[in-house]
């Protein structure tokens, strides 16, 4: 388009509010594990950086390969389940607590939420 080009706006825009998960706006049906690796992987990535260590050493920490790290810090998280991704936290000094309870009444189905402090 030109400089001179001009944008119509639509007669009518419907805004709909998503939800707090990304991947079950995405209709993804596994949205809930798919946003909680997200979080755990956000986190990882984040203290790996502020520590400071270089690739070699932060892949070496985590008993990676330098394929698995850039897969990591690249949020391509096929390979790594919650679990593993959790005891990676550990392992780079992180507690990571559990916490199981009941849901409330006025909420239609139980969650997973990731929480990191």
């Amino acid at each position: 388009m030109g400089a001179n080009a001009t944008w119509h706006a639509a007669a009518s825009v419907t805004v709909v509010r998503g939800t707090r998960n990304v991947f079950v706006d995405l209709g993804f049906p596994d949205a809930a594990e798919r946003q909680a690796k997200l979080r755990l992987a956000y986190v990882l990535n984040q203290v790996l950086a502020q520590r400071g260590r270089t690739r070699a050493a932060a892949a070496r920490l985590l008993g990676l390969s330098g394929r698995e790290l850039s897969a990591l810090n690249d949020y391509k998280l096929s390979r790594f389940p919650v679990g593993r991704l959790m005891i990676f936290l550990t392992v780079a000094g992180r507690d990571v607590e559990i916490v199981i309870k009941n849901k409330p009444r006025s909420r239609p189905s139980a969650r997973i939420t990731v929480v990191a402090t």
